[in-house]
């Protein structure tokens, strides 16, 4: 047995196994060619030849949605009915501020400061942050609490349409997002996928301000 045979067996197997097998295989492989010449029964030490299993932490990330499809999101909530109201409020929140499921179903109405113009969000681990409140995404808001909430005693900002009117839990939250994502079209689309478009668009208007700024600092 030589390191070539090992390439060849590794080159033909791995490529067929999910990411997890892959690694199991390898490192089984490598723990057997270790026994083999700590046995001798091969005179080279094979399992250096066993590379490690490359794991891309980016490769899982969902795909963010292009403004069109956003559009076909929100275009999909019929905003003559209170329940469209409210989940183009929904949509418009995750995908503009890019808040998780818990953060946007945990919001009450005293978290929304219409003065300052601010939202305070409850994160994970107790964390409080303040989030400036876009024109936007208040107006949504503003036109779900006048015409689509209905009369409830609950605190919370969204809550379900039908009786007893408590809290929209999360789970609610992420059906809003993929019943919209039916009804315009766009095969399945979790809510995940709108914070991953919000901090993908944060990341690109960085991008591009830091090179429009290097661009400034060469012309002077």
């Amino acid at each position: 047995m030589t390191a070539g045979d090992v390439a060849r067996f590794l080159t033909a197997q791995l490529p067929t196994m999910t990411r997890k097998t892959a690694q199991m295989t390898a490192c089984a492989l490598r723990s057997f060619l270790r026994f083999l010449h700590e046995e001798q029964m091969v005179e080279v030490a094979l399992a250096d030849a066993v590379p490690a299993v490359a794991h891309r932490r980016l490769s899982g990330l969902p795909q963010p949605l292009n403004p069109a499809q956003v559009t076909a999101l929100l275009e999909a909530c019929d905003r003559s009915s209170p329940v469209g109201r409210r989940d183009f409020a929904v949509i418009t929140v995750l995908h503009r501020l890019g808040l998780r499921c818990a953060e946007l179903a945990g919001l009450r109405l005293g978290d929304v400061d219409w003065q300052a113009g601010t939202l305070r969000i409850g994160g994970k681990g107790n964390r409080i942050d303040l989030l400036p409140l876009p024109v936007d995404v208040g107006r949504a808001i503003v036109d779900y609490l006048r015409d689509g909430r209905p009369h409830t005693t609950a605190r919370a900002v969204f809550v379900k349409a039908r009786a007893p009117h408590t809290a929209l839990e999360r789970s609610g939250v992420s059906c809003i997002v993929a019943l919209a994502a039916q009804r315009a079209g766009l095969g399945t689309v979790h809510a995940h996928r709108l914070r991953h478009t919000a901090a993908s668009r944060t990341l690109t208007r960085r991008v591009a301000s830091d090179a429009t700024a290097e661009g400034i600092r060469r012309v002077v």
